[in-house]
């Protein structure tokens, strides 16, 4: 039984509470929000949900000493993007935002796990690894775990398959710029390429261009209709903390350092990983086509692009 503190209350914040007091893995959550107030309200909702659970869980509204004893942090601080405006767009006020955290938090004694959800995510995670000097298997973002889940609710849509039956990887930036290898798509155990061969009529209208298209607006789609999108990444969010707490060494797109994986080094970008006890054990390495190395090459250097974008930031104020 864990304590996991979650910087933010905000629609993702207060989602990642209750999906964690729902999955049963913590003994104590603790929500911190420069606003207290709504922290604070936030908090008591999930606590009254936790009646209504198979385990209690205690749900409270705490501060950055909280962070001394905690086993995971989840970092979900910032702003709701708005229609029409892509993740990146967001980082000014997040980067703004984690300068005020990693200050108060280099006052406490945290030695646990760090998961960042605040977008842009592959940019804010590396710049919260860089800044709070903590180690690179200790710290990562959910990356691309949400874009994989759109993948494969689009292609069991498509294909007429349950989702369950489906592997496949989002790669890349949590955003516009994520590729899709379409050649590790599996349903079934089987490739899709050879599934389009066998039964064209089925699976050959499913292409690599629809793939991500899809993976890369539906999103927005959920943003233009309700404001935000919080329950995909909130469950996402419990199930790696799952991953950490039990020590369940399972494969996660997460946002993790690469170096010298994938041809990149030095930036943090979604790939395949196993997740354990100690953060990320290990990168896997799909063999990629040459245009999907491209691709990715491409996506790694929007990543690369605004991780300098944050630095000329934080040195120019």
């Amino acid at each position: 039984m864990s304590k996991i503190v979650i910087l933010g209350a905000g629609h993702v914040g207060s989602l990642c509470a209750l999906q964690l007091a729902a999955s049963g893995i913590a003994r104590e959550i603790v929500l911190i929000d420069i606003l207290e107030e709504k922290a604070a309200s936030q908090a008591k909702d999930v606590a009254d949900a936790t009646a209504f659970m198979p385990r209690q869980t205690v749900v409270r509204v705490g501060d950055y000493q909280d962070m001394d004893d905690a086993d995971i942090l989840v970092n979900a601080v910032g702003v709701s993007r708005k229609p029409g405006q892509t993740r990146l767009d967001l980082l000014d006020v997040t980067i703004d935002i984690m300068d005020q955290v990693i200050e108060k938090m280099k006052k406490t004694r945290f030695q646990g796990i760090i998961i960042s959800i605040s977008n842009p995510c592959d940019v804010v995670a590396n710049y919260f690894r860089v800044h709070y000097e903590y180690p690179a298997n200790k710290i990562f973002g959910t990356g691309t775990s949400l874009d994989t889940a759109r993948l494969r609710r689009t292609i069991s849509e498509m294909a007429g398959v349950d989702m369950k039956s489906i592997t496949c990887y989002a790669m890349g930036e949590h955003g516009d710029s994520s590729i899709v290898p379409t050649a590790q798509i599996r349903i079934g155990g089987e490739s899709l390429e050879r599934l389009q061969e066998m039964n064209p009529e089925r699976f050959a209208h499913i292409t690599r261009e629809i793939l991500e298209e899809r993976t890369h607006q539906i999103g927005m789609e959920i943003v233009i209709g309700k404001g935000s999108t919080e329950f995909g990444i909130g469950t996402a969010l419990a199930d790696l903390c799952k991953a950490v707490v039990y020590d369940e060494h399972r494969v996660f797109p997460v946002s993790t350092l690469l170096q010298g994986e994938y041809g990149q080094e030095g930036l943090m970008a979604g790939v395949p990983a196993i997740i354990g006890k100690n953060g990320v054990e290990m990168i896997l390495e799909l063999p990629l086509t040459e245009t999907e190395k491209e691709d990715f090459a491409a996506s790694c250097t929007v990543i690369r692009t605004y991780n300098q974008k944050a630095e000329d930031r934080k040195n120019t104020k």
